[in-house]
């Protein structure tokens, strides 16, 4: 059974299941220059699948987020290990920006990564998107470093975090 998770208008964010996967690999593929296997995708759903969701007007999927959980130091405390969230991925179709559903799924991804008790949540994002940026900002994330040469073309990539 789907439980819808928020709406916005006619778009409904959910999460992800089997059956969805296919079309959130085709997003990926329109939209991000970094393409993953199937059985990524799928480890991906298994390990959280409170946070990875999809979001749909009708029944075409027009975004996805992926988040996976990991143990590692923290961004934030100078000796810290902890458990955080890291977005792998996150796409909305271009016919669909600027009505918030990027906004929405970050948000609720935030919700599912504190479900499975992660202190805190990181990303990396193109230093030339700002947009993305600007959106994380406005989500309460902070840029923690400069990857150089982060993505496979040599761009620099931002690493951006948020605390729980």
């Amino acid at each position: 059974m789907q439980v819808i998770l928020r709406q916005l208008n006619d778009i409904v964010i959910r999460r992800c299941e089997s059956s969805d996967l296919i079309s959130i690999m085709e997003i990926n593929m329109k939209t991000l220059p970094e393409h993953y296997s199937d059985y990524f995708y799928e480890s991906i759903l298994s390990d959280m699948p409170e946070s990875f969701l999809v979001a749909e007007n009708g029944r075409v999927h027009v975004g996805y987020i992926m988040c996976k959980s990991e143990f590692g130091f923290s961004n934030f405390k100078k000796l810290g290990f902890v458990k955080k969230g890291h977005v792998v991925s996150v796409a909305v179709l271009d016919k669909f920006r600027g009505h918030g559903i990027g906004s929405a799924l970050v948000e609720e991804a935030f919700k599912g990564v504190k479900d499975k008790n992660c202190d805190e949540m990181y990303l990396e994002v193109r230093c030339s998107n700002n947009d993305a940026v600007k959106l994380y900002e406005r989500l309460g994330m902070s840029v923690m470093q400069r990857l150089s040469s982060y993505y496979r073309d040599g761009e620099d990539a931002y690493m951006m975090a948020i605390e729980f």
